[in-house]
C-alpha cells in the first residue's frame, strides 16, 4: 500500500521560511512524479512544484518560483518543499501527491496517490 504522509506546517510570519516533508512508503521514487498542491480556505486545489521520476527536471508555479524548491532524498524515501520569503497568500493546506511515471495523461486513479495534507498558515 502506497501512503504519502506530509508534515513541517506550522504558523509563520511573513518573510520566514518553512520546510514540508512528504514521507513515502509502499512506492520507490523513481517510478512517481511528485507533487506538491495547496488548497486555500475558499479556493480550489492548485499546483504548486513538481519533480519528475528521474530527478532530472523540476516545475513551479509562477507564483512561487525562486522562492520555493522541491528536493528528494532517495534514502529516505521523501520529498521536501523548501519554501523561502513566505507571504500571507501562501496560507493553505498543502498536498503531497504521486503519480506513477507509467500512468500517462490523464492518469488513471490508481496511479494517483494523495497525502492527508499539513497546514502552512502566513502571519503579516
Amino acid at each position: 500500500q502506497v501512503h504519502l504522509v506530509e508534515s513541517g506546517g506550522g504558523l509563520v510570519q511573513a518573510g520566514g521560511s518553512l520546510r514540508l516533508s512528504c514521507t513515502t512508503s509502499g512506492l520507490t521514487l523513481s517510478k512517481y512524479d511528485m507533487n506538491w498542491f495547496r488548497q486555500a480556505p475558499g479556493k480550489e486545489r492548485e499546483f504548486v512544484a513538481a519533480v519528475t521520476g528521474s530527478g532530472r527536471d523540476t516545475y513551479y508555479a509562477a507564483s512561487v518560483k525562486g522562492r520555493f524548491t522541491i528536493s528528494r532524498d532517495m534514502s529516505q524515501s521523501t520529498v521536501y518543499l523548501q519554501m523561502n520569503n513566505l507571504k500571507p497568500d501562501a496560507t493553505a493546506i498543502y498536498y503531497c501527491n504521486a503519480v506513477a511515471v507509467v500512468a500517462g495523461d490523464p492518469p488513471p486513479p490508481q496511479y494517483v496517490f494523495w497525502g492527508q495534507g499539513t497546514q502552512v498558515t502566513v502571519a503579516s
